[in-house]
């Protein structure tokens, strides 16, 4: 899918793929549709009757086994709890496998996914075109498969392609980094964003906006999955019923409750510092200084959730420190 603000960044694609470089970096902020942006290019790179603008076709082999998610020549690598949820999301018939007894669906890209892309990248390929593999998000391998991954950028397969999609490409190896073409996604303009908000029929547009930072493909997120959830923590801060905020049963609703803390903090502080909030969490505050050192605060607290801890603990924790005023 091509959201209207990426038409810039689909011709800077195109004109790469003159001198195709092994590894690309599609970064920038969530929720601004740089997986899907990615998915597009992977596809028109498998498409085997692309049209001269390099958009693919959609009815040949190559597509149709794109779109069914069966390609021999393309890997999806991401984090086993994403590759759930978005098995779950398409209404899978084979869902991805579970997790060992006991355990929680990995956050990670661990090392045995990064090496297995070794056997596939060096294979002859199945249909004589490219070898692509995505890694979504980037930043999400740890150490072990970072390193694995350093590796096959430097001794790339022959046509063989690598497309690394990240939120944060501060936290990806140095190295890794130099071994890539950036492709940057920008924030769209705010009435752009809003134009195709009120196009997809998102009830208040705006204020969703605005919560995601200008991000539109998040913003319609929020407002489909989330809107309640937010609503509920909203009427929940102002009574300063934090033993309904702390109500929280897993590691997703334990950051996304992080996430609303911290946002809230800095509408506190912008509201007493500028007059004026930015996330439309909060109105107006006093004690803007200590709005702003909880902020910091919960901005620790969003990486760690992701880690394995009792949710509902942490989160008492975390409502502990929130300022009185």
């Amino acid at each position: 899918m091509i959201y209207p603000w990426h038409k810039s960044s689909w011709d800077e694609l195109r004109a790469k793929r003159q001198r195709m470089p092994h590894a690309l970096l599609i970064h920038g902020p969530q929720g601004v549709g740089k997986l899907q942006l990615a998915e597009r290019f992977a596809q028109s790179l498998l498409c085997e009757s692309a049209n001269s603008q390099g958009e693919p076709c959609g009815h040949c082999a190559g597509c149709r086994w794109f779109g069914a998610g069966s390609h021999p020549d393309f890997r999806r690598v991401e984090p086993e709890a994403l590759a759930r949820e978005r098995a779950a999301g398409e209404d899978a018939e084979e869902p991805a496998a579970a997790p060992a007894k006991g355990a929680k669906p990995s956050l990670e890209v661990k090392v045995d996914q990064i090496r297995a892309l070794d056997d596939f990248l060096n294979l002859k390929s199945h249909r004589d075109g490219p070898r692509v593999a995505l890694i979504h998000p980037a930043e999400s391998m740890n150490p072990n498969a970072a390193n694995a991954l350093l590796k096959g950028l430097e001794e790339p397969p022959g046509r063989a392609m690598f497309i690394l999609v990240s939120h944060r490409p501060a936290r990806l190896l140095a190295t890794i980094r130099s071994r890539c073409v950036a492709v940057p996604i920008a924030v769209p303009d705010r009435a752009a964003a809003l134009a195709w908000l009120d196009s997809q029929g998102v009830q208040e547009a705006g204020a969703w906006l605005s919560f995601a930072s200008g991000a539109p493909v998040q913003a319609m997120e929020h407002a489909n999955q989330s809107g309640a959830a937010l609503a509920r923590r909203r009427q929940a801060l102002e009574a300063r019923d934090l033993n309904s905020l702390g109500m929280v049963n897993d590691r997703e609703q334990l950051e996304a409750l992080a996430e609303f803390l911290q946002k809230h903090a800095l509408d506190m502080a912008f509201a007493s510092y500028c007059g004026r909030a930015k996330y439309g969490t909060a109105g107006g505050a006093k004690a803007g200084a200590a709005w702003l050192r909880y902020a910091r605060l919960m901005g620790r607290n969003r990486a760690l959730a992701r880690h394995p801890l009792n949710p509902r603990l942490f989160a008492g924790e975390m409502l502990r420190e929130l300022p009185k005023e």
